[in-house]
């Protein structure tokens, strides 16, 4: 490929998700890692490991945009930092990919949308389920089941160590049904194809190692239109429970769809990141009646191949990102979920801070 089609990537954030993203940079012959930026060199060692000496690397990053003038840019720090190195990176004509949540109110969402649209740049935020073969056959299967759906989900992460700290990090700038909440409730968004019309939230503090206004359990109900109904928990620390960590499940008046990933569930497995995104296999049950007229359970297991990696899912993320650069495809769906997915987590840890029912709009 020629050097001036090549699409020079700022990758930022060397944690797992920035490890994930910029192993896909190199192994896509469209991209080129134009620098690998950390605040910290020690921070980044490791990765840079992984990569042929001489990669660029940078401590700095509005420095890096100005001197290394990079096609694109990929952010995978804190959250607190997402609106901004998003709306920097748009303002100097660099196409973004962010991890979630793409921004900390649904209004500088709507606001980094609209500025990729007037620069005429690709957003892309990393809904990484989107991605995964046996989550796109999930939605499939639920839209199957009749309405309204009932939905079910939740991902508690059992942290020790290293894994706490990074918990606790995160937690200083987010909750956790904010940070992997906005995965599920667009799952759900996807499920029932309705408008949510109105969310509520609750939230506990369970470790003494936090400040008193952040949480590290929290639960979210969103209701729809149509009338599906649809919850999400999510618990980060050492105390959580690994009993029933991982549950993706969907009733309908004609049966139900779940997730059944065995491995995943397997005791110390809650805060693998890969655990995270495992389906193994989907138990479809369809409750039928049979010729006496009685109901009956007719069950079949759906298995999927492909069942790809983290690491593979990022390269895939990745490939989505080049087709919106590179315009054969059309992000507006993408880009108008995300800000869906951001306003009913929002408005779930307002919820749970005001004690209110939020209407949305």
């Amino acid at each position: 490929m020629s050097k001036e089609n090549i699409i020079r990537v700022l990758v930022v954030g060397a944690g797992n998700m920035g490890r994930s993203h910029a192993l896909a940079y190199a192994a896509i012959p469209e991209f080129e890692i134009a620098a690998i930026c950390t605040r910290k060199p020690e921070s980044r060692a490791k990765l840079m490991a992984e990569f042929p000496a001489g990669t660029p690397e940078a401590n700095d990053y509005a420095l890096a945009l100005e001197e290394l003038k990079p096609d694109a840019v990929c952010i995978s720090t804190y959250p607190d930092t997402h609106y901004s190195f998003a709306k920097l990176a748009l303002e100097a004509g660099c196409h973004v990919f962010t991890e979630k949540p793409l921004a900390e109110s649904t209004e500088q969402c709507r606001e980094l949308v609209e500025l990729a649209h007037t620069q005429g740049k690709a957003l892309v935020v990393g809904y990484i389920l989107r991605q995964h073969p046996s989550w796109i056959k999930f939605v499939e299967v639920a839209k199957t089941l009749g309405k309204p759906l009932v939905m079910r989900m939740n991902l508690n992460q059992q942290s020790y160590g290293k894994n706490w700290e990074t918990h606790k990090s995160l937690l200083s700038s987010i909750s956790p049904i904010v940070d992997c909440g906005v995965h599920y409730v667009d799952v759900m968004c996807q499920m029932t194809g309705a408008k949510p019309v109105r969310v509520s939230g609750l939230g506990a503090q369970l470790s003494d190692e936090l400040p008193s206004d952040k949480i590290n359990y929290g639960h979210l109900q969103v209701t729809f239109e149509d009338g599906s109904v649809g919850w999400y928990e999510a618990g980060w620390g050492p105390m959580m429970s690994e009993t029933a960590f991982f549950v993706k499940d969907v009733v309908g008046p004609l049966g139900s769809a779940s997730i059944v990933a065995a491995d995943a569930s397997a005791r110390g497995k809650s805060s693998s990141v890969d655990a995270h995104t495992q389906t193994e296999r989907i138990l479809l049950h369809r409750s039928q009646t049979n010729q006496e007229g009685e109901r009956e359970a007719v069950d079949e297991y759906i298995d999927l191949e492909d069942e790809p990696d983290h690491d593979e899912l990022c390269r895939r993320e990745q490939v989505f990102f080049l087709s919106g650069i590179q315009g054969t495809t059309d992000l507006t769906e993408h880009q108008n979920s995300a800000i869906r997915a951001s306003e009913i987590v929002l408005a779930a840890d307002h919820s749970f801070r005001s004690g209110d029912m939020i209407k949305l709009t």
